[in-house]
């Protein structure tokens, strides 16, 4: 299979019936018919509260930070060529979450709720014009990854002496429970503030298709059939860092979803990174909402964050991937 069209409808329908099982499934179960009722705003008060304030929402912001987060996985590693690519290797996510995390620490979410994803927005965004500045002004790939490593090694001990140095543990438990990553409690008003971020940075990402294909031929055969390589770089950072920040907005930090996804898409594409984009953006997000629905019926005295999940599933898929790498070399 090399067209990407089969994959796309069968992803779509796939994801429909996964958010139809999202709002019928959790601790208390609904029928399909309040269900229906409930979304076309006919049913129960209640049943509406349920479906639109709580499930659905919460179903549809686990599927958003997915697709991002499938969509640039798969730009990154076409843009890098190398399958471990992901929007944790250039840094954004863990600037993104740098960002709520300090945002949590100092107490502003009690002034504002709205400006935790504002936070995790602007600190995705800061990463990315580094980045970019980086991928305009340096010929080397290995440099940018690097660069990327550490800027999110940086990130990472910053948030760690921020928890170390917290002030109660009210603040330490929030951020936490920010750094697991979690869909909980999210709202149509917190989906609606990430989406534009979210959708221009897939729109970018969908542009950047026909020169992910041309390096497939290596930097140079590309840039010899005309492709301007700085300019691509700077398009992919872009479109990833809009993505992925927005991602982190809604979700928190949740990680390798965005390498799984386009490594279980690629050979059904040909290991054409354009014809992955779309296909790997839409499993990616059935995965999270799936892994959603899985963390809401485990019974557990405190409910699993969705990050953690993502992480148990996705690091042996990792490991697995780097032994195949390796073993092909050999």
């Amino acid at each position: 299979m090399t067209s990407p069209a089969p994959l796309v409808v069968g992803f779509v329908a796939a994801t429909v019936l996964a958010l139809t099982a999202a709002c019928l499934l959790g601790s208390t179960p609904m029928g399909v018919e309040r269900v229906l009722a409930a979304l076309i705003g006919s049913g129960d008060a209640g049943d509406r509260l349920v479906v639109w304030e709580i499930r659905f929402p919460r179903a549809l912001a686990a599927f958003l930070a997915g697709s991002a987060l499938g969509a640039s996985g798969a730009a990154l590693q076409g843009l890098l060529r190398n399958p471990l690519a992901e929007p944790g290797v250039l840094g954004v996510s863990a600037t993104a979450s740098l960002a709520a995390t300090f945002f949590l620490y100092y107490g502003f979410v009690s002034v504002a709720a709205w400006g935790l994803p504002v936070a995790a927005i602007a600190g995705a965004l800061a990463a990315t014009a580094l980045i970019a500045f980086a991928a305009v002004h340096t010929r080397s790939i290995i440099t940018l990854i690097l660069i990327g490593i550490g800027i999110a090694s940086f990130a990472g001990a910053a948030m760690s002496l921020l928890m170390n140095l917290a002030p109660h543990p009210y603040a330490l438990s929030d951020m936490i429970n920010w750094m697991l990553g979690s869909v909980a409690n999210r709202s149509l008003d917190d989906i609606a503030l990430a989406a534009p971020f979210l959708l221009c940075g897939l729109v970018v990402l969908y542009g950047t298709r026909r020169g992910l294909a041309a390096l497939t031929l290596g930097e140079e055969a590309a840039a010899g059939v005309g492709l301007n390589l700085p300019r691509q770089r700077l398009a992919t950072v872009l479109g990833a860092g809009l993505s992925t920040g927005a991602s982190v907005a809604l979700a928190g930090a949740i990680g390798f979803v965005g390498i799984v996804a386009p490594h279980i898409v690629r050979p059904l594409v040909a290991h054409d990174p354009a014809r992955s984009l779309v296909p790997s953006a839409l499993l990616a997000g059935l995965l999270l909402v799936l892994a959603d629905i899985g963390v809401r019926l485990i019974q557990s005295e405190q409910e699993l964050r969705l990050g953690v999940v993502a992480a148990l599933v996705g690091a042996p898929v990792f490991v697995w991937i780097a032994v195949r790498r390796q073993a092909a070399r050999d």
